[in-house]
């Protein structure tokens, strides 16, 4: 069951449920406690006889460590002084009743009364400002370096460490820019210094490079304060890890453009027979830097400290050591490790680098929303014509070498026969440089088992592999769709080649084997063989979960005969299931994971906890609209039927038009798909609504190809930087929506033209929905809203990065109306749907959008409505901060900043006055809620 929140999480309310401020707390306004919060039973006689504030400070709040600093009872906490104390200080009547007299007192009382604010000088003040949070989480103390704390960032951590006790799985959805990374690794590296025993590594997953940068930079800052409060050195390990590309310094192998061709270049260099042969002949290339860290990296581990890509390089210049073989190495004993999904969820990948983790360890999938399709592409194959080819070219280059082998170096041939009788285990020993990629599936006990005989031999492997490309070059002949299982494939290449299940299932590590033997060093040259032979072995280990689809066309060139073999991973929890069986804790975490139930399901495992948290705010600050119809009242939908109406486009068109029009700064636009974009655009320059919509904005669009999008993402943050303003046109699952961040005035509204459902057309979708409807009995219907509503909801989300931002959320589709679709979205969206937001015009939804951006644009004072929500340290742009008392090991308290209330300030473009941007206080900070 979800904690209760507790209650000085609340906010109190009078009997009306008004909420309440401090004023009115102080004042002895009845106030009505939150439902099922109350400690006291109905009946119980030491009940103070009202409901008003005596009655709050009878109820201790359990586990929440707030203390008055006056009488230190658990009160209910203002100001770091409970109430009882608040009426009894007379200056407390004053700070909360004083008029403006008073508040022009507090303002400008001089430099006595400026001295008396900061309760000890300068020295004091600087005191205060360096002393972050202990907090007390349900008995657990836990550092959090930061000045104050979100009420969902408290809640978030209380289920963690929940999940963390349980020693179980945990689901967790929590609203971008409120602070969840830290709250992850405050909470977990607070348990591992508790509980050493018990977890003995943090395994952080995210998806990109620039996140992974963004986790080690918060586990530093985590880390300079736990030496600054604790006055111990540093003892634990943190580093990120990632692919050659990003590590090695080789100055020839780094200047590479490409990540295999890095891999490829650095195998080349530092494979073990390469390195033998360096002691005949002296001008055999190696790697300085590997033979370095071969030499001494390893005796010589890392020293304690936190390491992100660009420390370990520069570690390994200075050193003299390879940054990527140190991070292998150190993450054995690292005590957090930070690296990207595929290296626990790609068996390829996890077998070399994840395969030594302790069981002890906590996993976390950051932004793991989309992690059963990650599952799915780490398990599937694709098929060309092409591909088979190239696989026959290579099957002739080894059959060559082998024979040039026998005539020079017999010996070695037949030394790898004897271990191929000894079984796979023993064959496959070799350096960690000799392995470029694992095989995925076979447990040790079948790399124990002798080879089959019929592939012992390097020359009866290789006639192996050129029967079985030769039958699948039979399959891609036919003119039809075939869609079969597993063990029907396995059936059918029986009764035509006669090739049995056993060979094949040991294919990809004879091959890896016989590469090694024949020494190999271009590694890459042969993907397509290794791309066959994994095939192998996947459709002879798996009778389930997989099937087969062979087309003679593609999807997207249906014209055009280009036959391809799919074989698709229709389960996702083949992959993960290791990690979930390996590993003590895994935590599923991201903003935008409703409904929570589906992921247990589709990856088959049992949560302990599942929590859905909402954003707290002290203002409105995200506004979604649901426009349904055009002025013209003509229905707005991207649905099959609709999307070559020129009315619907038309009204698109004068959607953003007139959201230019109005709107500072960016605009992000999403279509459902690349071909709908393009259609629409093109329709919208013939209508000269794309020249109308260039008088307001500069336009910019998303491509396929990574350089043209990088360089529009450039471009687009430029104009919005000077004052243009600029709007970038982008599609739903492309890279824009899964991995930029569009950060205040980047992003002010992003508009989703459509539901971007997948297509639904494909075979494969097609065989993975009736899959899911027969395993996890996952209606069709339910499963493709789901993954339509994800995938929006990561869109809109790239407007609200913090609690300081704010943007408009425009779903341009009738469909989102509907209570199926708006209940799949995340609950801190849906709560800021009204009935007055549903289905609008055009003309309607530009009217609630200019009043939004209004009320936007005044000053914002953070006193009074919900002040708690949005918080600020001491000296940033003010207001009201959950923030403890100086250096105390109790939680958070309503505190006000001691420089008061900073509102907005606005700044003037060069296109007019841009009243929507925050600018940096003389003292302050940009706001860390971005965090």
């Amino acid at each position: 069951m979800p904690a209760k929140t507790p209650m000085y999480l609340k906010t109190p309310t009078d009997r009306r449920g008004r909420k309440l401020r401090l004023r009115d707390v102080l004042s002895g306004d009845m106030i009505s406690p939150p439902l099922g919060d109350v400690r006291h039973s109905a009946h119980s006689s030491d009940r103070p006889p009202h409901g008003g504030a005596e009655a709050l400070t009878h109820r201790a709040v359990s586990g929440c460590g707030v203390q008055c600093h006056r009488c230190t009872n658990f009160n209910f906490v203002f100001l770091q002084i409970c109430v009882r104390c608040a009426r009894s200080d007379r200056g407390g009547e004053r700070r909360t009743r004083g008029g403006p007299e008073e508040d022009q007192r507090r303002t400008r009382g001089g430099p006595e009364e400026d001295q008396r604010r900061t309760r000890g000088g300068p020295e004091e003040d600087r005191r205060r400002r360096e002393a972050k949070m202990k907090l007390n989480i349900d008995g657990l103390l836990v550092y959090f370096p930061y000045d104050y704390i979100y009420p969902e960032q408290y809640s978030y951590m209380l289920e963690l460490k929940r999940t963390l006790d349980a020693k179980g799985h945990g689901v967790l959805e929590m609203p971008s820019g409120t602070g969840k990374t830290i709250s992850l690794l405050s909470l977990i590296v607070a348990y591992q210094r508790a509980f050493p025993l018990e977890v003995t590594k943090l395994i952080y997953c995210s998806r990109t490079v620039p996140e992974i940068e963004k986790v080690v930079e918060e586990l530093r800052k985590l880390m300079e304060f736990y030496s600054k409060q604790t006055g111990e050195t540093n003892n634990f390990l943190a580093l990120a890890l990632s692919s050659r590309k990003n590590l090695c310094i080789h100055p020839e192998v780094s200047a590479l453009r490409f990540g295999k061709e890095v891999d490829n270049k650095c195998h080349s260099l530092t494979a073990s027979y390469i390195r033998a042969q360096r002691h005949n002949n002296p001008n055999q290339a190696t790697c300085r830097f590997y033979e370095e860290f071969d030499a001494v990296g390893r005796q010589v581990p890392l020293l304690a400290g936190v390491y992100n890509l660009d420390d370990l390089k520069e570690h390994g210049r200075r050193k003299g050591h390879c940054p990527y073989y140190t991070a292998r190495y150190a993450i054995l004993h690292a005590n957090i490790v930070v690296y990207s999904y595929h290296y626990l969820l790609d068996p390829k990948i996890a077998d070399l680098v994840s395969k030594e983790l302790a069981k002890k360890s906590v996993v976390v999938f950051d932004e793991a929303h989309n992690i059963d399709n990650v599952c799915i592409d780490s398990m599937s194959v694709n098929i060309t014509r092409r591909t088979l080819d190239r696989c026959q070219t290579n099957v002739d280059t080894l059959h060559s070498t082998i024979q040039n082998i026998k005539d020079t170096d017999a010996a070695r041939l037949t030394e790898e026969y004897r271990r191929m009788v000894e079984g796979l285990k023993e064959a496959n020993v070799a350096r960690e440089t000799d392995v470029y990629m694992s095989n995925p599936v076979l447990p040790d006990e079948i790399l124990k088992e002798a080879v089959p005989g019929s592939i012992r031999t390097a020359e009866h492997f290789v006639c192996f592999l050129r029967r079985f490309t030769e039958y699948l070059k039979s399959r891609l002949r036919l003119q039809h769709v075939v869609q079969e299982s597993a063990p029907q494939f396995l059936k059918d290449i029986f009764d035509k080649v006669c090739i049995d299940r056993k060979p094949l299932r040991f294919c990809a590590e004879r091959l890896q084997s016989l590469l090694r033997t024949l020494e190999i060093s271009d590694i890459a040259d042969f993907s397509a063989v290794t791309l066959i032979s994994n095939f192998a072995t996947l459709v002879s280990t798996y009778s389930q979960g997989f099937t087969i689809i062979i087309e003679p066309f593609e999807d997207r060139t249906p014209t055009i005969a280009n036959p391809v073999l799919h074989f698709s991973c229709m389960d996702p929890s083949i992959a993960i299931k290791p990690v979930f069986q390996r590993f003590q804790s895994v935590i599923i975490t991201s903003g935008t994971l409703s409904p929570l139930d589906i992921y247990p399901r589709i990856l088959d495992f049992r949560p302990v906890t599942m929590a859905s948290f909402t954003m707290t705010l002290a203002r409105t600050c995200l506004c979604p609209l649901i426009v349904g119809r055009g002025n013209d009242q003509v229905a707005l939908s991207s649905k099959f039927e609709t999307r070559e109406d020129i009315a619907v486009i038309r009204n698109y068109g004068n959607l953003l038009l007139e959201m230019s029009a109005i709107v500072p700064d960016g605009i992000v636009a999403f279509f459902t798909s690349y071909i709908y974009m393009e259609n629409i655009v093109a329709s919208w320059y013939e209508q000269t609504i794309l020249e109308n919509i260039q008088r307001n904005k500069l336009i910019f669009i998303e491509t396929q190809d990574a350089a043209e999008t990088s360089l529009a993402l450039e471009k687009f943050q430029e104009a919005c930087e000077n004052g243009r303003g600029a709007i970038l046109l982008s599609v739903a699952r492309g890279k824009v929506s899964e991995g930029i961040d569009f950060v205040h005035h980047f992003g002010r509204a992003v508009i989703m033209f459509g539901v971007p459902y997948v297509y639904t057309q494909s075979r494969i979708l097609k065989a993975r929905l009736e899959y899911l409807r027969d395993h996890f009995q996952i209606r069709e219907n339910d499963f493709l809203t789901f993954d339509a509503m994800r995938h929006a909801a990561q869109c809109v989300g790239r407007a609200i990065r913090g609690k300081t931002d704010y943007g408009l959320m425009v779903f341009a589709d009738k469909r989102y109306a509907r209570a199926d679709k708006r209940g799949k979205l995340p609950r801190w969206i849906q709560e800021h749907i009204s009935d007055g937001s549903l289905n609008l015009t055009v003309d309607e939804s530009v009217q609630l959008a200019k009043h939004f951006l209004r009320q936007m644009a005044q000053p914002f004072r953070q006193t009074g409505e919900g002040g708690e929500a949005l918080q600020t340290g001491e000296g940033g742009e003010g207001g009201e901060a959950l923030q403890t008392g100086e250096g105390g090991e109790g939680g958070e308290a309503l505190q006000t900043g001691e420089r008061g209330v900073r509102p907005f300030r606005q700044v003037r473009g060069e296109r007019g006055v841009r009243p929507f941007r925050q600018v940096r206080g003389e003292r302050g900070e940009t706001g860390p809620s971005d965090r």
